[in-house]
Formats: structure tokens, sequence, C-alpha cells
């Protein structure tokens, strides 16, 4: 903790005021973006100080929370968690249409003290369907359960820490006195303000699109209906795909031409036969006979 530390008179550390507020500015980034992507926030607070404030903020963003008790597995297990707020719903319902009435004395008490510890341990999460997006805990030294299966699972974790805290074992470090009920409430509620903020992102994001949608509809029926008026441009495509289609055949034949014309270059020239070439020896004097005059040759 001594980056967040500003400095210390006694035995008392103060905290610098510049890194919490560099820690709630980035949480409330990260909170933004989360929920604008649809994920859901806990906040976790079990010691006396933060129960209340926890609850709040919860309720300010409409978003889930745990003030009394961390149960081990409720991440990691979420499967079994999910069951016993069926079997909460279950005898609550039972509580309604008087059925627990009818059960025995000793088993009407058994099923009452049941459904009291269930929905005091899992109400703030009987709406959540699914795994969390972000973890907001106080006091990260007191729930490292929480933190703990968070980053089993790879959640984001957010954590009000005092100077006995490791801030190593979140994501995002808030530095506060987290034994002081107005600093934790007012964090609390500059965080709850971040989710709601992404919760309004969020129910804008389809109107965007169904405009953007609609909009490119429109043009294509434009342009679909200028293309049936008019009656060239099927004739323009065809002369656009013959043209396309023509170079394609030439540079074919002109590649084989000139494969033909390399293969030609490189075939060496054989002398002919020596047979062919010799030239026979002239025949003696005495034995070559003159021809006989014809007779123009004589008139001449």
């Amino acid at each position: 903790m001594a980056p967040y530390i500003f400095g210390k008179r006694g035995n008392i550390h103060i905290i610098d005021v510049k890194q919490t507020l560099r820690g709630v500015l980035i949480a409330k980034k990260l909170l933004a973006e989360l929920v604008s992507s649809g994920s859901d926030v806990v906040f976790v607070g079990t010691k006396r100080q933060a129960q209340k404030a926890v609850e709040g903020a919860a309720a300010k963003c409409q978003m889930h929370f745990i003030s009394q008790r961390w149960l081990g597995g409720m991440l990691t297990n979420f499967r079994t968690v999910r069951s016993r707020l069926q079997r909460l719903e279950q005898l609550e319902a039972m509580e309604k249409t008087g059925t627990l009435e009818k059960e025995s004395k000793k088993q009407a008490s058994r099923l009452k003290r049941e459904m009291r510890k269930i929905f005091t341990n899992l109400d703030g999460v009987r709406r959540m369907s699914r795994l969390p997006g972000c973890v907001v805990v106080v006091d990260a030294k007191k729930e490292y359960l929480a933190l703990r299966e968070a980053k089993r699972l790879g959640i984001p974790t957010i954590g009000v820490l005092d100077t006995d805290s490791d801030p190593d074992t979140v994501d995002v470090a808030i530095p506060a006195n987290d034994d002081s009920i107005k600093a934790i409430d007012l964090i609390l509620s500059e965080l709850a303000d971040a989710v709601s903020v992404g919760k309004t992102m969020m129910s804008l994001k389809p109107d965007v699109s169904g405009a953007a949608g609609t909009a490119k509809r429109g043009r294509s029926r434009r342009v679909l209906a200028r293309a049936d008026g008019d009656d060239t441009l099927a004739a323009v495509d065809a002369m656009v795909s013959d043209e396309e289609d023509a170079p394609s055949d030439t540079p074919a034949s002109d590649e084989a031409t000139v494969q033909e014309t390399q293969a030609s270059a490189d075939v060496p020239v054989q002398d002919a036969p020596a047979s062919d070439t010799t030239v026979e020896p002239d025949a003696p004097a005495s034995d070559v006979v003159p021809e006989p005059e014809s007779d123009e040759q004589k008139v001449s």
C-alpha cells in the first residue's frame, strides 16, 4: 500500500486522496462499460460499517448485494445457490397458501427457521440468474473468499482498501478508510451512479441499431426500384462481364506463345551429318564428255 499512502504521523497512515480519486474514476469507467455490455454487478460488504451502504447502493442501481455472510461457493458453486433460492420460493409459497400452518408445530418451526436463514443469506442475489460481470467489495482483507472465487472464475474485482490490505488481491484498488461509514457510503454511491449510466447506455444501443437498419433497408429499396425501371442496366452488366472475360483469355495465349518462343530459343541447333555436306571430287578431264550443241547455238 506504499504507493497509496501520502504520509505517516505517529502510528497513523494518511491515504493519498489523489490515488483515491484515481481509483474511483477507473472503477466508474469499468462498471459503465461492463453494465452497458449486459453484465451484472454484485456489491459485497459483510462488516457492520458497510452493510447499510452496500444495501443502499444496490437498491439505487437495482443490482445484487451480499451484506450478511458470504457463503463458500457463492460463485464457483452457483448451481447449488440457485437450488437454495428455489427452495426459498417454495417455502414462501407454502406460507402464502397456508400449507405451512397445516404442518405440525415442530415441522412448521423447522421450515420457518430454514426460510429465514436462506432469506438472510441469499435475499440480495435472488434475482441473479447468472454469474456477475464484476464484484465490488468493501475491505478486501475481510472479503477474501469472494475475491478468491472471482479470481478463479476470471471476474473483474473492485475493492475499497485500507492501509492494512493488499492491493494485489483486486483488479481496481480504491484506497480509503473502510471503517468510516460516510466514506463507504460516498464511494459506493458514486459506483452506483456509474452502474446507472451503464444501464442507460445499454438501453440506447438497440434504438441506434434499429434506426441504422431501417435506413439501410430504405436505401436498398430505392436502389432496387431504380434498377428495375432502367432497362439498359442489364445490357451494361452483360457488356462489363464480356470485357472482364475477354482479357482473361488473351494473357493465356500470349503466355503460350512466349513459352513456345523460349522453347525454340533454348533448343540448340544441331549440325547436319557429315555425309550430307560432303562434296564429291571432280571427275578427271578424260572422262568428261561434252554435251552436243543445240540448233539455236549453231545458228548463233
